[in-house]
């Protein structure tokens, strides 16, 4: 319903938007005045900006008024020789009070010179400056946070050993990770009464929310991290499988805290894929819920632990004080587990393990291109750096209530955990769906500043209309990560509160963090990424190795510059060298890093993920393989004989849908498709994860294969795409 420019607007138009004769009279003159002082060739973004500062769309207008309104005024935007259009714009005064923005006032002038100016116009300079002199940022960075060494680092990097392709950070610190999130610091104005953790339970949705103070959370995993050493040795693995309650959060910290290693597992999986994660890490316990509760539902959860695993649990009940489930003769409830030490002199005392930075504190779990889940090893040097992207891109700062819906199995928990707890922010944790509109009663009644989502769930947000007449406003800073972000849906988020911008985010757990990302110092655009993240630097080359030019739009996969803090430099299951350097071309002396991503380089620096270089997709947030879908697919009919997954996105972006093409045995391509396709779907569900969602099937008569018979899934995906494309099925 976008009109030629926003002065074909008419006051029909916004009537048809979904406002009365009366408002939409009021809402085009308020509209019309905003634009008038841009009226000229070329001044889309001034106009765009006018009306989304000063307030003439408010959050409770109807979302077609939004879109009428913004695609009217880009509608002769030319995104070919201008770049994607943005909509968010740093305010020259509010930029020297970000985190990043103080750190570069400070310390512009001296490592910049005569070339520093401001936080915006010098944000770029700045953030090659740490991506070629990453020693510098993080001396100034990791004073910014509460890290407590017990022993100095002798110094930031070393680079001496040519073997550690990413260098030796910061050698010689001692330090216990766990401890930093749970003491006092004056700098973040964090004192023992600070509310640490704002949550509520899904179901009292009416009732106040409940705070944890810093001081009751220390209390908390103190007496867990006693507990611990009744039943455990050091060092030894120990897996939590459970929803991110605080529950999970105090039992996440001991673990760290007495000097063991979390082991992560989303509560999501089938018995197999625990089974799988619990033998690769070696892990002698794990701690789970019995049920699963969600919109009035227990879903069994430890009864997929006890098929996985025969190592010790301890059962967390989701309701109540006692758990609802019979459990094995060697396993715990929660209530006798904390009861071991609450007969303990001191329960609520406890002394931190202090170990080596390079110290392993957390197994996470990503999938790789052959099926197998890569064992990735966060050391505790991890923990830093996802908490000081998150402090330098999305601007976390003390005072800040940040709610992200995810789970301690997957990578974005921990960073969340992190990012709240070594900044001075708060967590908020809700205890259900985060679907529905009591998750988003959470948000309004918790106060949150900053929301952090996965594309899927905004869609389901926008198009279910369950947030309507709640009061987001508070919020100051979206997030997002996991998949690729849908224009339409990120206009519909950040109208919610005003305009507020969305911070893209795109890495890997092996990163500890994101390689690219939004920044509070730049303009952002809907649906892509404006810089390398802090102390991150990368190329774009070709097929033939060769990297593009910096600043030149282009596309091609993308190579990390090597010395990453905090990223890995072994996994458990795999030869790290192989799977992340073997093969990459080198650039000005440097191996470059695999990352698989192949990225886009616009017009203006911003950056859109076009997706994997390999055969890995991305379902909900959720990396996994085509490999892994079609070994369990080709098992789930009898009639065929081979599958290949593909998954692929609609034309205006958002998250990757999975598509299933089905050879058959008998060489036909006539099948009940419906059937087929809740075979396959179910068939996932059972053996990977019952969050994957078929999409769409097709059966066809033959695969594209190359010379020596490889499959050619990009081909297929290709194909795909024109023929949607065309019917617009997808």
């Amino acid at each position: 319903m976008a009109k030629g420019s926003v002065w074909e607007i008419g006051v029909e138009d916004v009537e048809r938007a979904g406002l009365s004769p009366l408002e939409a009279r009021a809402f085009h003159v308020a509209l019309r005045r905003a634009a008038e002082a841009h009226r000229r060739k070329g001044a889309e973004a001034e106009i765009w900006r006018v009306v989304a500062e000063g307030g003439v769309l408010r959050p409770d207008h109807p979302h077609a008024l939004h879109q009428l309104v913004y695609y009217s005024i880009y509608a002769t935007w030319d995104t070919a020789t201008r770049g994607p259009p943005p909509y968010w714009f740093p305010s020259p005064i509010y930029c020297k009070h970000t985190n990043l923005g103080r750190v570069m006032e400070n310390n512009g002038p001296k490592l910049l010179g005569s070339s520093y100016r401001d936080p915006i116009s010098s944000f770029g300079l700045f953030q090659k400056f740490s991506a070629n002199h990453p020693e510098v940022y993080w001396s100034i960075v990791v004073k910014e946070l509460p890290v407590i060494f017990h022993e100095a680092p002798k110094t930031i990097l070393d680079t001496s050993d040519k073997s550690k392709l990413g260098g030796n950070w910061f050698p010689g610190a001692i330090l216990n990770v766990a401890e930093c999130c749970l003491l006092p610091m004056h700098s973040l104005k964090r004192t023992d009464d600070s509310v640490a953790i704002v949550w509520r339970n899904e179901g009292s949705d009416d009732s106040p929310v409940n705070y944890i103070s810093l001081r009751e959370l220390r209390n908390q995993v103190m007496i867990v991290a006693n507990a611990l050493d009744t039943m455990f040795r050091k060092g030894d693995a120990i897996a939590i499988d459970m929803p991110m309650t605080c529950t999970a959060v105090i039992i996440y910290l001991a673990i760290v805290l007495a000097g063991y290693v979390v082991v992560s597992i989303a509560d999501s999986f089938a018995a197999n894929e625990i089974s799988t994660r619990m033998k690769i890490s070696k892990a002698k316990g794990i701690f789970t819920q019995d049920f699963i509760v969600r919109g009035g539902r227990k879903f069994p959860l430890y009864s997929r632990v006890r098929e996985g695993t025969p190592c010790k649990a301890i059962v967390v009940p989701a309701q109540g004080n006692d758990v609802g489930v019979q459990l094995r003769s060697h396993d715990l409830s929660w209530k006798d587990f904390i009861s071991r030490a609450a007969s303990l002199p001191r329960p609520y005392n406890y002394s931190p393990i202090y170990l080596p930075a390079k110290s392993v504190t957390n197994i996470l779990f990503s999938s790789g291109t052959t099926g197998d889940p890569k064992a990735i090893p966060w050391t505790q040097l991890s923990p830093i750096r996802c908490a000081a992207d998150s402090w330098a891109h999305i601007d976390v700062q003390s005072g800040d209530i940040c709610c992200w819906p995810t789970n301690l199995g997957w990578v974005m928990g921990p960073i969340l955990l992190y990012s709240c707890f070594l900044t001075g922010a708060t967590l908020a944790l809700y205890h259900g769906s985060p679907l529905g509109r009591g998750f988003g009663k959470f948000v309004q009644d918790a106060s949150v500043t900053i929301l952090g989502t996965v594309p899927s769930l905004v869609k389901n947000w926008k198009i279910s209309k369950c947030m309507e007449g709640l009061d987001w406003t508070k919020i100051r800073v979206f997030a997002s990560t996991g998949e690729a972000s849908d224009i339409n849906d990120d206009l519909w988020l950040s109208s919610r509160a005003s305009y507020k911008p969305i911070v893209e985010c795109c890495g890997g757990t092996e990163l500890a963090s994101a390689y690219i990302q939004g920044s509070l110092l730049q303009p952002q655009a809907f649906g892509a990424f404006s810089t390398p993240s802090m102390s991150t630097g990368f190329v774009i080359f070709d097929e033939h190795g060769i990297a593009y030019p910096d600043d030149q739009p282009c596309a091609g996969e993308v190579g990390l510059f090597p010395v990453l803090m905090g990223a890995t430099d072994r996994l458990l299951n795999a030869d790290h060298k192989k799977v992340y350097f073997d093969g990459m071309p080198t650039y000005k002396g440097m191996n470059l890093r695999r990352h698989g991503d192949v990225i886009q380089r616009t017009v203006g620096g911003y950056f859109i993920v076009q997706g994997r270089a390999d055969d890995t997709m991305n379902l909900g947030g959720i990396k996994t393989s085509s490999v892994e879908i079609e070994r369990v697919c080709n098992r789930a009919d009898e009639s065929v004989m081979e599958t290949a997954a593909v998954s692929i996105r609609s034309s205006t972006g958002g998250p990757e849908k999975l598509v299933v093409l089905a050879v058959l045995k008998d060489g036909s391509t006539k099948a009940d498709l419906n059937l087929l396709k809740m075979k396959f779907q179910k068939a996932i569900q059972k053996n990977l994860n019952p969050l994957f969602k078929v999409s769409f099937v097709k059966v066809v008569p033959e695969f594209p294969r190359t010379a020596s018979n490889k499959l050619l899934r990009r081909v297929l995906r290709d194909q795909l795409k024109q023929e949607f494309s065309s019917r617009s099925k997808l």
